[in-house]
């Protein structure tokens, strides 16, 4: 099944309320709203695109260490993910989906890292209960995040909405401004120029990851796109 058709089914799911409890309209409303006015901002379309430099970070890994884009690309192309958090089911599900193409990635060369701004020990759990074998790496205050453009504050409204569904992102974040990612995800090739560009203001859509390979097989051959 396609990453989509599994986001799809998951919005059902939550909407009938097959996941008690049922969300109410007001709930709904006010997530449809936040998810309506990111889009029309236009932020996503100010994100870079392929042909742009890929800004270039150091970021720690779950178990610590500094992880160097400049050093993964010495050794070939690299897909990035930004994801908001372990908390978010349909971040979940894709961290799943780049598992499991996570072979083909590695069939053309390229290597994968997922960027979120939770601490640590969430993205430690985000690798067990993912069954991942890809790097999570932290991204405090979403710094990297806001150097690709992709940084954004939740609305007042949505966060009382989180704060009573227990999303506490301060504390999942280990930071008050209660920001995140827009979900996105690229393809930098070794010159550091993204090859592959998507970015997502609206969280229940993401690409699937068969869409990086065509991408990749032209980064190995050395093509453009």
């Amino acid at each position: 099944m396609k990453l989509q058709d599994r986001l799809d089914a998951l919005t059902a799911d939550y909407e009938s309320g097959k996941h008690p409890p049922k969300p109410s309209r007001e709930v709904l409303d006010i997530m449809n709203r936040a998810t309506a006015d990111l889009i029309a901002s236009g932020q996503a379309e100010r994100a870079p695109k392929a042909g742009a430099k890929a800004p270039e970070f150091t970021l720690k890994d779950s178990d610590g260490r500094a992880v160097s884009s400049l050093d993964l690309l010495a050794k070939g192309p690299l897909v990035v993910s930004f994801y908001r958090g372990v908390w978010c089911p349909y971040c979940n599900l894709e961290l799943q989906a780049l598992e499991a193409a996570l072979p083909e990635i590695k069939a053309r060369g390229a290597s994968l890292v997922a960027i979120s701004p939770q601490t640590a020990p969430n993205s430690r759990k985000s690798q067990r209960d993912n069954k991942l074998s890809f790097a999570i790496l932290s991204d405090e205050r979403c710094e990297v995040a806001g150097a690709f453009g992709i940084r954004f504050a939740l609305p007042e409204d949505l966060i009382a909405l989180y704060r009573s569904f227990k999303i506490d992102l301060a504390a999942y974040n280990d930071d008050a401004s209660w920001v995140l990612p827009m979900p996105a995800r690229y393809a930098i090739g070794r010159d550091g120029v993204i090859a592959y560009a998507e970015v997502n203001p609206d969280y229940t859509r993401r690409p699937d990851p068969s869409e990086l390979l065509p991408v990749l097989d032209r980064l190995r051959l050395g093509t453009a796109a």
